[in-house]
């Protein structure tokens, strides 16, 4: 869990710091926000060849690997003294997230009951939305209050705990040997729509996330120093939304996201629509946040039922077609940022994210001809 809000926090850190770091080097807030993408890119293209070149490779080893890359890209972006040493580093910390999450998933709920393996799911997501919750925001702060460089750094010290707490206390076991290996209810339909639909949510919400500090700015007009704060509160309504998501995942495995991707389209679609007023500003970013967290965390849980082999590929793919669409979505968020302003960044990813949430209500009707299969 140490380790899920450690890379939480190092992936969505330059959000809260693009106008830090684009002082500071002296570049463009585009620029900085190819730090976002550049990370995406590397994610979605490395999650799979990663996965299968390391597939019998024993998940004590791999993670701890994984968590001493961590540690080094930290420190490597922390003495970065040009944008594209800083870009390097932020490289090598995607390629360990590319693996991370393949990794960890089948390793924890491996550890539990089927029946309950939402809510181990759901535990780890926590974690990983704390990093909205106490990691962005107060690597925020300690960025506008010293140097982007500090928080930056102070990641290595959370992540070489991990390190040596995994190293000495998880087992060393085969991955293929693993009761969490396969998938529980194999069904190669759902998982390209699961894939799909998380594509087309994440690339709406990363085009609108990526550049939430200068929307809230210059739209809502709210002063710098409230952004962390109201940073916070999209923190704590992540937070909240994967709690209550994570109780009911055994229970509404399709419902739940299907409903967070529907969640998510409202939020952006009011921040673009009734942005200008901080009150329903407030109100659409919770909506926003509190949709987020869940989205991920509810396709992972489908690849570990609807996995056509392994979970880990499984898992792998989603996170690799996850992050394409981060990727994807602060790309397409900065041309229309440059081009058409801010406000129309939201339009663009609520609408995405309304397409994905077709995409899954489509998924669950059954084929022309065909009857609906059901799972045993």
């Amino acid at each position: 869990m140490l380790a899920a809000f450690t890379f939480n926090t190092a992936e969505n850190l330059p959000v809260g710091l693009l106008e830090v770091i684009s002082a500071g080097l002296r570049v463009s807030l585009p620029a900085v926000g190819l730090l976002v993408t550049g990370y995406g890119v590397t994610v979605a293209v490395a999650s799979l060849p990663l996965a299968h070149v390391t597939r019998a490779v024993p998940r004590r080893h791999a993670l701890t690997g994984l968590l001493a890359a961590l540690v080094v890209s930290s420190a490597a972006a922390a003495v970065a003294t040009s944008y594209w040493q800083l870009l390097v580093a932020r490289l090598l910390t995607a390629l360990a997230q590319a693996l991370f999450w393949a990794v960890l998933g089948p390793v924890a709920v491996g550890l539990f009951a089927p029946r309950v393996r939402g809510r181990v799911v759901g535990a780890l997501s926590v974690a990983g939305s704390l990093a909205l919750v106490l990691g962005v925001p107060a690597g925020t702060w300690l960025g506008r209050h010293s140097d982007w460089r500090t928080p930056v750094v102070a990641l290595a010290v959370p992540g070489l705990v991990s390190l040596v707490t995994i190293a000495v206390l998880l087992p060393t076991s085969r991955p293929e040997e693993a009761p969490a290996a396969y998938g529980t209810r194999p069904d190669t339909r759902r998982f390209v729509t699961v894939l799909a639909a998380g594509t087309l949510s994440a690339t709406g919400a990363f085009a609108g996330y990526t550049y939430i500090v200068t929307f809230l700015g210059d739209v809502s007009r709210f002063p710098p120093d409230s952004v962390s704060s109201l940073l916070v509160v999209f923190g704590v309504a992540c937070l909240a939304g994967v709690a209550v998501t994570g109780a009911l995942l055994d229970r509404f495995p399709q419902s739940a996201l299907a409903t967070a991707v529907g969640v998510q389209a409202v939020g952006m679609l009011g921040l673009y629509s009734a942005g200008g007023r901080p009150v329903a500003a407030v109100v659409f970013l919770v909506l926003t946040g509190g949709a987020l967290g869940p989205v991920f965390m509810a396709a992972q849980n489908a690849m570990l039922h609807c996995a056509p082999g392994r979970t880990d590929m499984a898992l792998a793919a989603n996170s690799g077609f996850y992050n394409a669409g981060i990727a994807a979505g602060a790309a397409l968020g900065g041309l229309i940022l440059s081009s058409a302003g801010v406000r129309a960044v939201f339009l663009a990813g609520g609408l995405l994210s309304a397409g994905a949430c077709a995409v899954l209500l489509g998924g669950r009707l059954p084929r022309a001809g065909r009857a609906v299969s059901r799972p045993g």
